[in-house]
């Protein structure tokens, strides 16, 4: 998925921001394509549940149960994917 598919739907800017804050990575998310395995980058479990808390303040959505899954905060574009969703 490109970068520009999902900024029709979701701001990846605004995910970034959130990642960037929140996600405690080991590498500058800026630099990483949508696709990248954030997992691959640092991301930890507990790091995970800050960024879906400001992911949910951010857009104004909440992620039920079903969603909180390593899968769905996997890359930007599986977290825009789902916030785009939410948001729906």
């Amino acid at each position: 998925m490109t970068e520009s598919t999902l900024e029709s739907t979701v701001d990846t800017t605004a995910v970034r921001e959130v990642l960037a804050q929140h996600g405690r990575l080991t590498v500058d998310i800026s630099t990483l394509d949508v696709d990248f395995d954030l997992y691959g980058a640092g991301l930890t479990s507990l790091a995970t549940v800050g960024i879906m808390l400001a992911l949910e303040d951010r857009f104004e959505v909440e992620f039920p149960e079903s969603m909180l899954s390593r899968s769905t905060f996997r890359s930007v574009a599986s977290i825009a994917e789902a916030v785009a969703k939410l948001a729906g």
